[in-house]
């Protein structure tokens, strides 16, 4: 796997998180993972810009990567580890708590990261999903006017892309990979991840989906 923010990881640490959060992706990430403690995974954690909110809710935030120069800047935040999220270094049921933020994306083996957060988990842990909304962003959505988002042809169709609705984003950049919301939640229940609840922000038109999901008590 290449480790496409590598290129760009300057950029987004200092341009794009620079616009705050438009998107209420930090409300999002506390409703749904809620107060714990011991050790939580952030899968695809990036440059760590999630480590407060997890650390503020009693978690112990510790994240992995593809991506080194994203690191960099995540070591000042939190423990992390260079690895692929399709074969994480961890045994088997140890984990409470694992989440993803805005990253499923970027991850063309998205399934496959599920059933290695599943795995991960122990039984009864909780894992959180929060990631663009699988029914109106992607390459098949026009978001020029947030108020009138059009959908067009290729929302069914499993595929990747770089065509975007802005030259602002990420994905212009390094590319996105979609499921259909059917696909995407079918994945869950496949990796033995049962979703328990569901949120989305962004308005008027929501642009982040978030999963509550949970592994099964054995």
């Amino acid at each position: 796997m290449k480790a496409l923010y590598d290129e760009i990881a300057d950029w987004y640490e200092n341009e794009f998180l620079g616009a705050g959060d438009p998107l209420g992706i930090e409300g999002v990430l506390r409703e749904q993972l809620g107060e714990g403690a011991g050790p939580c995974l952030e899968i695809g954690c990036g440059t760590g810009v999630h480590a407060r909110v997890v650390r503020e809710l009693g978690w112990a935030p510790f994240g992995v990567d593809l991506s080194e120069r994203m690191l960099r800047y995540a070591r000042g935040r939190m423990p992390v580890m260079r690895a692929d999220a399709a074969r994480l270094p961890f045994v088997d049921g140890r984990l409470p708590a694992a989440i993803a933020v805005m990253v499923h994306t970027d991850m063309p083996r998205y399934p496959e990261v599920l059933r290695e957060a599943a795995r991960v988990l122990r039984p009864g842990g909780l894992f959180v999903h929060v990631g663009v909304h699988p029914c109106f962003c992607g390459g098949f959505a026009d978001r020029t006017d947030p108020q009138a988002v059009v959908i067009r042809s290729g929302y069914h169709d499993s595929h990747w892309t770089k065509a975007s609705w802005t030259d602002r984003g990420v994905r212009d950049k390094v590319g996105a990979s979609h499921w259909p919301l059917s696909e995407l939640l079918n994945a869950f229940l496949a990796a033995g991840l049962t979703p328990e609840r569901f949120a989305e922000s962004g308005g008027p038109v929501p642009v982040v989906l978030a999963v509550r999901a949970r592994k099964a008590q054995e």
